[in-house]
């Protein structure tokens, strides 16, 4: 039996008694009309092959004697609580799946019961089970969560025990539903901010080879802050940033995109080199959550005429120079990251531009890789540089080809975005 487990005393009413007495239709009790077998048809289909847990808010014992009475004669899959007082309930929702709520509570009652109950758990199926027979009531009631409105004696056990198991349902759909809406915009906004980590460079074509490659760590559902961009500063004159902001959140590709932005406008202003650095890491510790979110970064000014490239690095990998015959990191020491120890200055390396120089810039998210009992690390990444140009391959297919070969000695999919840029000569 079925019985009610209540939160406070309950003495048991035999049926037929008090203020709302079990219903009887042609003589016999309502619960009755239907046959048992159709009654077990419906209701011995329990919903995911679990009992449901179903809390009912009464305060009149007669009433929860009642509801208890119809959901046994039904054979209906759940579990009964009962609570007296809305007060009483709360302390229950998070156990419960579904609550049938009277509108006739000693502590609230009407719409503001609901309100309230809907409030303190929004994640349960309600059903408003009262004794008011109101239309617009019940519309109302629907329109503020509720997932059904019964009224006593109007429904047996069957119909009871059926509207419980739909509320349930509508209540996950609803759950579902909803979790399915956040996704799609949690999907566009990160969409968003990739265009804005990705932007179009704003360089004159023919003038020199470009190859932008970008992999978001999709296993974590969101983007992280690694940005690049590349412009035209003047006839024959090229500028080129990579850059990771720490973390691996919305917050930090949105810091990204500031950064990225920050970065072209100072640089198309022709902002000397030695204030620009500095106002980048201004612009960084205005917009960063948190005073430990800092950036790396590295540079890359390329003057085509005089065949020289000027590198700058900021608690970043270095670039790579890339010829026919050699794959070298750019030396120097890179400054402190951004962010870190506000106002460090970095000290520019020169390097001259043989004539089928290329230049590869990229974030750590490419090299923290496992190899065997290590990490690919830079030495291991102009390892594999090597081989692709030994194999004689085109240069503009190297982005993806490293990332595949880090990816497939990691053993898994590498833990954190990566991003690339390669810039190339007329003689690559």
């Amino acid at each position: 039996m079925i019985a009610p487990e209540p939160i406070a005393s309950t003495a048991e009413v035999p049926p037929g008694t008090g203020p709302h007495p079990r219903p009887v239709v042609d003589g016999r009790p309502y619960a009755q009309r239907a046959s048992r077998a159709a009654r077990h048809a419906v209701t011995r289909a329990e919903v995911g092959g679990q009992r449901l847990r179903v809390l009912l808010v009464e305060d009149d014992p007669g009433d929860a004697f009642l509801v208890g009475e119809l959901l046994e004669e039904a054979d209906a899959p759940v579990t009964l609580r009962t609570a007296r007082s809305l007060a009483e309930a709360v302390d229950e929702l998070g156990e419960v799946d579904c609550v049938l709520l009277d509108l006739g509570l000693p502590d609230v009652s009407g719409l503001p019961a609901l309100r309230q109950l809907l409030r303190t758990g929004p994640g349960v199926a309600v059903c408003v089970l009262t004794g008011l027979a109101d239309e617009h009531l019940g519309m109302a009631a629907v329109a503020e969560g509720a997932q059904d409105y019964l009224v006593k004696g109007r429904v047996d056990g069957v119909l009871l025990s059926r509207a419980i198991r739909y509320a349930v349902e509508r209540r996950r759909a609803d759950d579902n539903a909803l979790r399915l809406r956040e996704a799609e915009l949690r999907q566009a906004e990160s969409a968003r901010l990739e265009r804005g980590l990705l932007p179009q460079p704003l360089i004159a074509p023919d003038l020199v080879r470009l190859d932008m490659f970008y992999r978001p760590g999709r296993e974590r559902a969101l983007l992280g802050g690694d940005f690049y961009d590349a412009v035209q500063t003047g006839p024959g004159r090229l500028s080129l940033v990579v850059g990771d902001v720490s973390g691996h959140g919305a917050e930090e590709a949105a810091l990204g995109v500031a950064l990225r932005v920050a970065w072209r406008a100072l640089t198309l202003a022709q902002v000397p080199p030695d204030e620009l650095m500095p106002t980048l890491e201004r612009v960084l510790m205005a917009e960063r959550r948190a005073e430990e979110v800092f950036a790396t970064l590295a540079t890359v000014s390329v003057d085509l005429h005089a065949a020289e490239a000027v590198v700058r690095m900021h608690g970043h990998p270095p670039p790579l120079l890339i010829t026919r015959d050699a794959v070298r990191p750019v030396p120097g020491r890179p400054a402190m990251m951004l962010g870190v120890l506000p106002g460090q200055e970095s000290r520019p390396v020169q390097l001259p531009l043989p004539d089928d120089w290329a230049i590869l810039t990229y974030t750590d998210g490419l090299i923290e890789g496992r190899v065997g009992d290590g990490r690919l690390g830079v030495s291991g990444l102009c390892r594999l540089v090597t081989a692709h140009r030994d194999s004689g391959a085109p240069i503009g297919e190297l982005p993806g080809w490293l990332f595949g070969e880090a990816e497939r000695r990691n053993g898994d999919p590498l833990p954190d975005d990566v991003a690339m840029l390669l810039l190339s000569g007329s003689g690559q």
